[in-house]
């Protein structure tokens, strides 16, 4: 029997399988830090993907992206958040909020702005949760 490399398709398939065992297993092996980082990640990610959609009048992609930035947000970001720590944690919640309203304005209406207020809204947040990554995880390892 002889090798017959996969067709398009099979070959998308297979390399999307590779990725998700790929993520599943960097997510198994993360610590809370680091997963609330891939969050960040994702999320910058998709956004950055629905403004390259947006620019390309795939209005499919566009919504995928932005429906799973939105899906980031909410079920890993702002559910994550333990509202007995004080009002930081409602600050954070009420610009998940903010931000999950925007994003959903920016899909309905092709406002790649909108995206870009996000972007700027996260960035920094991001920054900052990266930034203690150095003094966190090497205590976890310790």
């Amino acid at each position: 029997m002889s090798y017959m490399p996969p067709n398009g398709f099979a070959s998308q398939r297979m390399s999307n399988m590779y990725r998700a065992v790929g993520t599943e297993t960097s997510v198994q092996s993360a610590g809370p830090h680091r997963l609330v980082a891939m969050l960040f990640e994702g999320l910058m990610d998709s956004m950055a993907q629905a403004k390259g959609a947006m620019r390309a009048g795939n209005l499919e992609a566009k919504g995928k992206a932005l429906g799973r930035a939105v899906r980031i947000i909410e079920e890993g970001l702002r559910a994550a958040l333990d509202m007995r720590a004080g009002p930081l944690a409602a600050d954070l919640q009420d610009l998940y909020s903010y931000t999950t309203l925007r994003l959903t304005q920016a899909n309905l209406r092709n406002d790649e702005a909108a995206i870009e207020e996000c972007q700027r809204l996260l960035q920094p947040l991001k920054d900052a949760w990266d930034a203690i990554g150095d003094q966190v995880e090497p205590r976890r390892a310790a």
